[in-house]
């Protein structure tokens, strides 16, 4: 991936609508008379982004400090401005690798970080996963949860949060709605988080890429979310990370779907889109992580009913991205979901990849469950219809083969199903690289 940190120019106006939801509307009310952060966005082993949300238009200061808090490191001086809702993207360079740091700003709550362990160093890190949030108390509690488990980074999946709509004013009173949550803010200005899509945040229920205004939709991610690139820098808003001896791959499956013909197949629509398709390989056949996680909002399976926005709708691409990670023998790649209110892990046989190749459905946080989604498969191995839930794994390089530990945890940190166990050595081909 590209770790240059560039600024970058936001821009559209609108104004805040009310919701019809009184407690959204009180959260909102919340949102707009204070500060929303800082929050940590991406980080790498030497930078971070830090991001923040103000009331009004001005120019804020961020103080970095040591982690005893006794040095200042820098401070950076940044403005709100209404054509990007008044947030707020600082990015800082020049880090040590593998260091804490604190963080503050005039009005808004302490903030925290660590940046990366060195890609190569032998590692032990935690990431947390999850889709499909509201601002309810389910959704509260495992937030609450998350920060109990202290993991390194979180990962969100998409419908976080849900808007339904591409009005720009609208997405915005949304996003800081969401924002506000205090049980939100506590996990995510203590540790690194990045951000996919699903439909109910890029515009509509099973919205594809023919959706109209989903560039506002673009618009407002892109000033809620503190990443360090959003697709091809105008177009959709894919991006990845490497974390120890993890590199992610968030993939954008709603900007380009139903747009055009499908790269892999011309007699079928596209998902990936081939600008997002030729950067998806490039960057996996570039990894040299133990663990590629490939992250979406939608599932990789099919959910065998009549909604298509799934990987079963658009099968040439996904035939041809497990036929690339075969052909081209890249261990370690397993698959995230969201999107279907029901927790899911599957197993695929080696046929497809050259090794059994992990699935793992984290949804909802939320309280909501959607038992019809939760149909046969041939490959499933467990699966729970359970609310306010969420994916943690641990990949551990610090022992050879490296491992990753799966636990699909409730809000009391109790599991749902026993603990999965990959060894890299059971998902690499043989004769690969690193083997």
């Amino acid at each position: 991936m590209n770790n240059a940190l560039s600024r970058r120019t936001f821009l559209a106006a609108g104004a805040a609508i009310p919701l019809a939801d009184a407690a959204c509307r009180a959260a909102e009310g919340a949102a707009a008379a204070e500060v929303i952060g800082p929050l940590v966005g991406h980080t790498d082993t030497t930078s971070t982004i830090l991001w923040a949300r103000f009331a009004k238009p001005g120019r804020h200061v961020l103080k970095l400090r040591t982690a005893d808090g006794k040095e200042t490191v820098r401070e950076i001086t940044a403005e709100a401005k209404a054509e990007n809702d008044n947030t707020i993207h600082w990015f800082i360079s020049g880090l040590e690798t593998g260091t804490r740091y604190l963080a503050e700003t005039a009005g808004g709550r302490p903030c925290s970080f660590t940046t990366a362990p060195a890609p190569e160093a032998p590692a032990k890190v935690k990431l947390a996963f999850g889709s499909c949030a509201r601002e309810d108390e389910g959704s509260r509690a495992v937030w609450t949860r998350m920060l109990a488990e202290n993991p390194d980074v979180v990962v969100l999946g998409g419908d976080t949060p849900y808007i339904d709509s591409t009005d720009i004013a609208k997405q915005r009173s949304r996003h800081r709605a969401f924002a506000s949550v205090p049980e939100y803010q506590s996990l995510l200005s203590t540790r690194p988080f990045w951000s996919t899509w699903d439909d109910h945040d890029f515009g509509k229920n099973d919205a594809d890429g023919t959706l109209k205004g989903k560039e506002n939709s673009r618009q407002v991610f892109t000033e809620y979310r503190a990443q360090t690139e959003f697709g091809d820098g105008k177009e959709g808003i894919y991006t990845s990370f490497r974390w120890g001896p993890v590199e992610m791959f968030l993939i954008d499956a709603r900007w380009w779907s139903y747009t055009g013909p499908s790269f892999a197949d011309p007699t079928q629509k596209t998902l990936l889109g081939k600008g997002q398709w030729e950067w998806l390989t490039a960057q996996l056949r570039a990894s040299t992580a133990p663990f590629k996680l490939l992250m979406n909002g939608v599932i990789w399976e099919d959910k065998q009913n009549k909604e298509k926005d799934d990987w079963e709708t658009y099968n040439a691409e996904r035939a041809a991205l497990f036929t690339f990670i075969k052909e081209q023998r890249i261990s370690g790649v397993m698959l995230i979901g969201g999107d279907i209110h029901v927790t899911r892990l599957l197993r695929y046989p080696p046929k497809f990849a050259g090794y059994p190749l992990w699935d793992f459905i984290s949804s909802p946080i939320h309280d909501k469950v959607i038992p019809a989604l939760n149909v046969p498969h041939p490959f499933l191995l467990e699966s729970k219809e359970q609310p306010n839930t969420f994916l943690e794994l641990t990949a551990d390089s610090t022992v050879q083969p490296p491992t990753l530990t799966a636990r699909f945890l409730d809000t009391e940190g109790k599991s749902l199903f026993a603990d999965t166990v990959v060894s890299l050595s059971d998902v690499t081909p043989k004769g690969t690289r690193g083997e």
